[in-house]
């Protein structure tokens, strides 16, 4: 695995480091306030490529590996978690449609969704079912050419303005996934406000009363949702986060280091811990999401593990950096425009979607460590 960037990769990042600086980051607090992001940058987003960027040109995508795609995402994440999030929750449908669909699934909606012309949003958690899978309740019944779905699905990022749904929902013959466009009868689009974090996400609740969908609107066959498209999904969702995460992480850092230079902080040791820590974090945290995007693009049967590793390491290290920052620029890091005050409320929010910090402990707790091999029962005690 490479430890630097290549010549390429440094121009790619540039080029979404200037995007994020010049278009993301001046309506962040906006986003945050208004509690939505405004179409007129989704319309740029779309412009740039940078909307379902892993698609192929030949379906109207920029074609970014996954290492490219984490730069962007770490890049934008660090300028306004709302609008990776938007990024996020767009490219799992696109990229599910692109992987698993049918050629008219892919000629209908990749133009679309390549284009900004559609907006996705991926429908996994209920009330009573979050990470879990095996708990889902929503239902998918047989009826002629298609299926009739009943049951709701909660906290559904950019719900509110989706134009098709990626639905997860239980047939006789297992977990089924759909695509369920937004006027759809039966379907009732239920926004959500007042988040904590992440406020911009336009969240929304669905709610499915004899919603009709085609036969035609299955991805992948009944049953074969899990764990084919819930664990391809999961895993680029978390390493998504991960490299938002990671930009949360050095968005903490800059404010923090220029606040400590500008106040003439830097000597105070205290300071410099905080410092470190950040610095270190950050650095950790990107190797982590570059090896995660590797072994996606290579689809290794590691994958997975490595995503939900990434994910959990830099989740829990944008709390921590942000808890820092807010402390290191004291009463001004609690008002509610200052960088670190958004920082902290959508860190909090990191360390709970695409895999709580909890599920991925257990994840990892439990499978994670399988490389890490014992010397035996013969190997010599020297305590």
């Amino acid at each position: 695995m490479r430890l630097t960037l290549t010549m390429e990769q440094r121009a790619l990042r540039s080029e979404f480091h200037a995007f994020a600086a010049s278009e993301v980051a001046p309506a962040a607090a906006r986003h945050d306030h208004e509690e939505r992001v405004e179409r007129s940058l989704i319309d740029r987003l779309a412009e740039a490529g940078f909307l379902a960027s892993l698609i192929s040109p030949a379906h109207g995508g920029r074609g970014l590996d996954h290492l490219g795609y984490g730069l962007l995402h770490e890049e934008v994440g660090r300028a306004c978690s709302s609008t990776r999030s938007l990024l996020t929750v767009h490219d799992m449908v696109a990229h599910t449609v692109e992987r698993w669909g049918d050629d008219t699934q892919r000629r209908t909606w990749l133009p679309m969704l390549t284009a900004g012309r559609a907006i996705g949003a991926f429908a996994l958690s209920e009330p009573d079912a979050g990470s879990d899978v095996a708990a889902l309740t929503t239902s998918a019944t047989s009826d002629g050419d298609g299926y009739r779905l009943d049951g709701t699905k909660c906290w559904i990022s950019f719900g509110a303005i989706a134009d098709v749904f990626l639905v997860f929902a239980r047939a006789d013959e297992g977990l089924t996934a759909f695509l369920v466009e937004r006027d759809t009868p039966g379907l009732d689009v239920v926004p959500l406000a007042g988040m904590l974090g992440t406020r911009g996400a336009m969240l929304a609740e669905l709610n499915f009363t004899g919603c009709r969908v085609p036969r035609a609107n299955l991805l992948a066959g009944p049953g074969r949702a899990h764990p084919f498209i819930t664990t391809a999904a999961l895993t680029l969702g978390r390493y998504s986060v991960a490299s938002g995460s990671v930009g949360i992480v050095g968005g903490c850092l800059a404010e923090s280091r220029d606040h400590a230079a500008e106040r003439g902080l830097m000597e105070h040791q205290l300071v410099q811990r905080l410092l470190t820590r950040m610095t270190v974090h950050y650095e950790a945290g990107r190797l982590l999401t570059f090896q995660a995007g590797e072994l996606i693009w290579e689809r290794h049967a590691d994958a997975a593990m490595a995503a939900t590793k990434a994910k959990y390491f830099a989740a829990t290290a944008a709390a921590e950096a942000a808890h820092d920052a807010v402390q290191v620029h004291g009463a001004a890091g609690c008002t509610p425009d200052h960088p670190v005050n958004r920082y902290y409320r959508d860190a909090k929010v990191m360390e709970i979607i695409e895999g709580s910090t909890e599920v991925c402990e257990g994840l990892i707790g439990r499978f994670g460590h399988a490389d890490v091999e014992s010397y035996g029962a013969a190997s010599p005690k020297t305590y």
